[in-house]
């Protein structure tokens, strides 16, 4: 892997049997709907006035993540991301995220205000 990216901050070695070797965390499996504990937020802190709902809580890859969050955003017709083990849906549909996840098998209910 030629990556100049990843090898930043390295200093440079002339022993021909250097091996760098990275501090990477694996990513986690992910958990059956049963066991997620899934948290359904209002937000409207820094986003320009403007409402949404959080997902918080999943464990799992980021295929996952995004997989659930292109279902949620897909059944509530809007738009809105899935990053960083959170999911973004435009505006304020926490009823309708709890009612999804609950049908879906998922852990889950209502937080915040």
């Amino acid at each position: 892997m030629n990556d100049w990216k990843q090898r930043l901050g390295m200093v440079y070695s002339t022993n021909p049997d250097f091996e760098y070797i990275r501090d990477e965390e694996p990513e986690q499996a992910t958990l059956p709907p049963q066991q997620q504990k899934l948290r359904v937020w209002i937000d409207r802190k820094h986003r320009g006035g403007k409402t949404v709902t959080l997902v918080k809580g999943f464990i799992g890859t980021d295929e996952d993540l995004s997989e659930l969050g292109r279902m949620l955003k897909s059944k509530c017709g809007v738009g809105g991301s899935a990053k960083e083990g959170e999911i973004i849906i435009q505006g304020d549909h926490r009823d309708r995220v709890v009612e999804l996840l609950t049908a879906a098998g998922y852990g889950c209910k209502k937080a915040g205000n």
